[in-house]
């Protein structure tokens, strides 16, 4: 895989057929009965649980594993997932090629996300990003210190945060250099020590006869048009998460370091 992205590779039309739209709507609505009866339950019980437990979410991260694991499902995208999850303090770093990573990581492991803010915006996705604890980021500058606050706050109360390095999608066929920024918060003195870095590569592969990169999503893309030619194939290909050995943030000199680490490994899954 090249790790270099060309951002002149346009998205190739995609034509939904008659019959696509009629497996659209078979598998739209399942999923939003799945969707929203998942995050009703969820803010019900979250009702609960923040006044007893505060930060931590003891039970709702279940129901968004579930609700998430059934989407793919209604999705016909089969989930395979291979080595070992983190049980360790600490995060988690993936590849990010398109706004099925939400629902195909969430299934794979119980974390919670760093998104950029304009994900809070989007429709069903948003919702649901928000009600299970995403924290949402402005890519500003100015704004650095107060996310390493966040971050910080997060990963002392135990959650497993996973954000994308790369600061983009990509069409799902190679890992773009990573961004270190976000590594910075692993190094303050209260949790270099104690703190873990699980790299994780997500595989796309695409259904029989459709191009590699179907399942990319990049650049000016709208989700929509997105979204409905994911749900209107006849059968859909599979997704891989792979779980790569996680390694000790102390065990590196700086947060350049780390994230270059990070992303020669999520890189080698690719070659598997």
């Amino acid at each position: 895989m090249s790790g270099m992205w060309y951002p002149e590779e346009a998205e190739v039309p995609y034509k939904v057929t008659p019959m696509g739209w009629v497996r659209v709507v078979l598998r739209v609505v399942p999923m939003l009965l799945v969707i929203l009866g998942g995050l009703a339950v969820l803010l019900l019980l979250r009702l609960i649980e923040r006044p007893l437990f505060g930060m931590d979410r003891p039970i709702t991260p279940y129901i968004t594993q579930f609700v998430c694991k059934s989407a793919l499902f209604i999705m016909g995208l089969r989930l395979i997932v291979t080595g070992d999850r983190m049980k360790k303090k600490g995060a988690v770093v993936a590849n990010h090629a398109s706004w099925l990573d939400i629902f195909t990581l969430n299934a794979a492991k119980r974390i919670y996300f760093v998104a950029k803010s304009e994900v809070a915006g989007w429709p069903l996705i948003g919702w649901l990003a928000r009600a299970t604890g995403t924290v949402f980021i402005a890519r500003r500058p100015q704004d650095a210190k107060i996310h390493l606050q966040i971050f910080e706050e997060r990963l002392k109360a135990g959650h497993k945060l996973l954000f994308f390095p790369e600061g983009t999608s990509t069409d799902g066929l190679r890992v773009i250099p990573f961004k270190s920024t976000l590594f910075q918060a692993f190094f303050v003195p209260e949790l270099r020590d104690i703190m873990h870095i699980q790299p994780v590569t997500v595989k796309y592969t695409a259904p029989e006869g459709e191009e590699e990169r179907f399942y990319g999503w990049w650049g000016d893309m709208e989700l929509a048009p997105h979204l409905l030619k994911t749900l209107s194939v006849r059968r859909n290909g599979s997704v891989e998460v792979i779980y790569h050995p996680p390694v000790r943030v102390s065990d590196f000199d700086g947060r350049k370091a780390l994230a270059k680490h990070c992303e020669d490994v999520v890189r080698s899954g690719f070659n598997t």
